[in-house]
């Protein structure tokens, strides 16, 4: 997922996807495990698209807290 795209959602929308996504890498990690797993870079993208969720969320929270003190 691109970041612009991320930056359309709401903070409620942004930790929902996150926890979607921890539950996909569960998943995928259990299909590793068995041997099931198909694409195994789907791993490497729900990663990178946590981490990118997690920045996103804290420019938010850095541009609040600046905007706050003036």
């Amino acid at each position: 997922m691109k970041p612009e795209d991320l930056r359309q959602y709401s903070d409620e929308e942004l930790f929902a996807k996150r926890n979607s996504l921890y539950t996909e890498l569960f998943n995928l990690r259990t299909q590793v495990i068995t041997g099931q797993l198909g694409n195994p870079k789907r791993i490497k993208e729900a990663k990178k698209d946590i981490a990118r969720i997690y920045t996103i969320l804290k420019e938010r929270q850095l541009k609040n807290e600046k905007t706050k003190k003036r």
